[in-house]
């Protein structure tokens, strides 16, 4: 028994003193003059971060992923540029995002396209679009829908986010799957919405279009890849919306809203700059509009491929580094629902360790710099929602687990993040024992 136990030990020993070799030359670099260049870049963000510590505000290392109260992401340089230039200049709104939509039109493939408030601007507008169409006195109407088909089909039941549909006079019925819709569908039926993307989306378009009712499928972090911009035109889909501020890195104020022709139009007439339409307070500027538009025809060129590997690679470095704590346990893949970039998913037992997820979470969040990353937790959700409100799913909150999203990090960032995440997890280990 004695030396099973000594022999597993030194198996163990053995195991840990690999990866210890493997991430060496990682340690070597955090701890050598190598790092010079990106200190000094790292330096210089900081330095720019003045605009915000000088009011209390503490930026940080975002290993989250694109999420709205952290912000979204980083505006891409292209986009960045196209701001700048754009704010330069007076134009005519309407004008703007007829051009714009037409190029939109041209990138995706729909009958046209604008710009929207992000992806929940988009849903606002669609169904002020699918309530009111294009006529003056419906418009002026809304939110009030006396006489008009107003009801909203939420395919898959409730989100978070159908307030934005709600505000412009929808009423929700549920449908938890394609066999409820039938049943949902009626006279009032003003529009069907969804975000699925998988094989119930056609089944779902085929009972759409026999019903005559257009559909909105919601992809707000869909881009990229860009495929997808193209993807739903392809599959008839009516209207489909992205936002702006997460994989697309555009402006954090903006989304995209393509489609159907005649449904664009009654959208851009129920929203801003028309003084007296619902959703005029869902205001998109020039700068937002050439800025998202700068990141489409970014995405319509960029090697994914390339980026992924690059992507991979950070989080390849930081797991690494964590592996080396005896018990500490990695995955790395790309999630297909949305936010589709190389995720490294760290775990250890919290018993052994004596320190769950969300301490972790903590630790890494008061730490200086400031590191955010991914657990089951959602500060920006207001308690009450749930989402789906299909009676016979029971509700159960997932595991939670640390994982670090790696397209939001940037140049150095890694080795930051994976040296004090070892740091952590080594010091836990070590008090526990």
């Amino acid at each position: 028994m004695l030396r099973g136990h000594r022999f597993q030990n030194n198996g163990n020993d053995r195991r840990s003193f690999i990866k210890f070799l493997s991430a060496a030359p990682l340690f070597v670099t955090i701890g050598s003059r190598s790092l010079a260049s990106t200190v000094a870049a790292t330096t210089r963000r900081f330095a720019s971060a003045h605009v915000y510590t000088r009011l209390g505000v503490r930026p940080f290392i975002n290993a989250r992923g694109t999420w709205t109260y952290l912000s979204g992401s980083l505006e891409l340089p292209e986009v960045r540029q196209a701001v700048e230039d754009a704010s330069q200049h007076f134009v005519d709104m309407f004008e703007l995002q007829r051009a714009v939509g037409k190029r939109l039109a041209e990138l995706s493939g729909a009958e046209s396209g604008m710009v929207t408030s992000g992806s929940a601007g988009a849903m606002a507008v669609a169904t002020a679009a699918c309530i009111a169409g294009s006529d003056p006195n419906n418009i002026w109407q809304l939110p009030d829908t006396t006489g008009l088909k107003h009801e909203v089909v939420m395919l898959g039941g409730r989100s978070a986010f159908d307030n934005a549909i709600r505000l412009a006079g929808g009423k929700l019925v549920l449908a938890h799957g394609v066999e409820d819709m039938q049943s949902a569908i009626n006279a009032q039926t003003a529009m069907v919405y969804t975000t699925w993307r998988d094989d119930r989306l056609v089944q779902a378009l085929k009972i759409t279009r026999k019903a005559e009712v257009p559909m909105l499928l919601d992809d707000a972090a869909g881009i990229p890849p860009f495929e997808n911009l193209t993807r739903y035109a392809k599959m008839g889909v009516d209207l489909y919306c992205f936002s702006g501020g997460k994989g697309l890195r555009g402006p954090q104020c903006s989304g995209i809203l393509l489609g159907r022709k005649y449904l664009i139009d009654a959208a851009l007439a129920n929203s801003n700059p028309w003084e007296g339409a619902v959703c005029r307070a869902m205001k998109v500027g020039k700068e937002e509009i050439i800025g998202i538009l700068a990141a489409i025809e970014y995405w319509s060129h960029a090697d994914l491929g390339a980026l992924n590997k690059e992507w991979r690679s950070r989080v390849e470095r930081i797991e690494k580094l964590v592996q080396t704590v005896p018990g500490v346990t990695t995955s790395i893949e790309i999630p297909e629902e949305g936010n589709s970039y190389p995720t490294l998913t760290v775990m250890w037992d919290e018993k052994r360790f004596g320190m769950k997820v969300a301490e972790c979470d903590q630790r890494l969040r008061e730490g200086d710099p400031r590191i955010e990353v991914l657990t089951n937790s959602n500060p920006s959700l207001v308690p009450v929602v749930r989402e789906g409100d299909d009676p016979k799913r029971k509700q159960e909150a997932p595991p939670n687990q640390l994982q670090i999203v790696s397209m939001t990090l940037r140049v150095g960032e890694d080795l930051t993040v994976g040296n004090r995440l070892r740091q952590i997890l080594a010091n836990a280990r070590k008090q526990s024992v």
